[in-house]
């Protein structure tokens, strides 16, 4: 099965793309190419591909275009797969796999006639907040497909990542045809959220999902957007109204039960009163607020008004 390996490319440090493509190449399943998108990088790609042996080089398609984020990136990546691939693996150009990765994720495809794949992600301190697929099974009904490789199935894995998808990383995700044709990031939602609408998106219009508990990646050392962003920075604030943005149009875009409604609007919740956290620590270090982004907030949104007046009253309580 011939796999496209997709990483959006933009770093200030060099070696980081180097690092992530030595473990592409060092993969035990080789039916692969590679699609490099180079979002305008600061370190311009040749300096990372230009030294490959000339082998490796040979399979690396490079597209270089205007800056769009990393939705935008993936998704140049996703418009040049060639017509012989039947599937897409995405890789962070910070992120490294394990060697039997594409081998793992291509055979539970094949086996299980499955159109999306999951594997586990390692990390360091700072990665706290995402756990593995074998840690579901202590929160969900879970059915065992395979011991060895151990793969997994989750009956209601929609409802269930909506809960909490600190499981789910696009360097451990694979896409049969079905949906690299036709599913796409939200670009414009560059600074969070719009790999929330994806896995969404693919674990909904899925024949089938598996999920390996084994790891398929470990998280790297190099330029992270989402994690960059300090609750004081003035881009927290449009990271936050991003996060709230995507989650309303996830609520919106389809019948919801009860339940899984009430797991989308905690969510909008709580990026409002991160984004009211992040302006009051503004004004403390004697910072103007972001009232123009604050105001486009709440013409959508009227409930940061009440989230803003209970968060102050809470405050003079104390």
């Amino acid at each position: 099965m011939k796999c496209s390996v997709i990483i959006p490319y933009y770093q200030r440090e060099p070696g980081v793309l180097q690092r992530a493509l030595a473990s592409v190449f060092s993969q035990s399943h080789q039916d692969f190419d590679v699609i490099v998108v180079d979002d305008s990088s600061p370190l311009p790609v040749e300096a990372e591909v230009g030294i490959l042996p000339p082998a490796e080089r040979a399979r690396i398609a490079v597209i270089k275009q205007a800056n769009a984020g990393p939705g935008g990136a993936r998704n140049t990546g996703l418009d040049h797969v060639p017509a012989d691939s039947a599937c897409v693996a995405f890789l962070d150009s910070d992120d490294e796999w394990a060697p039997d990765h594409l081998k793992t994720a291509t055979e539970a495809l094949a086996r299980f006639d499955a159109d999306c794949y999951f594997a586990s992600i390692q990390g360091g301190e700072e990665f706290y907040y995402h756990y593995g697929v074998a840690e579901l099974a202590g929160s969900t009904a879970v059915t065992r497909l395979s011991d060895d490789p151990p793969l997994v199935e989750v009956p209601d894995l929609a409802g269930v990542m909506l809960k909490d998808w600190s499981f789910l990383h696009l360097s451990c995700m694979v896409i049969g045809e079905s949906l690299f044709r036709t599913a796409r990031f939200e670009a414009a939602l560059r600074l969070a959220a719009e790999d929330v609408l994806f896995f969404y998106d693919c674990i909904r219009g899925a024949r089938r999902t598996v999920l390996a508990e084994s790891v398929g990646a470990m998280r790297g050392e190099g330029l992270n957007i989402f994690h960059g962003v300090a609750s004081d920075s003035p881009q927290f604030l449009q990271q936050q109204f991003n996060t709230w943005v995507a989650l309303d149009r996830l609520e919106s875009r389809s019948a919801h039960r009860p339940e899984d409604r009430a797991s989308i609007r905690s969510y909008k919740q709580t990026a409002r009163q991160q984004a009211l956290w992040g302006q009051a620590r503004l004004v403390r270090g004697r910072k103007a607020p972001q009232f123009g982004l604050l105001a486009q907030w709440a013409w959508r949104d009227p409930q940061i008004l009440r989230s803003a007046v209970e968060l102050a009253v809470a405050k003079i309580a104390r």
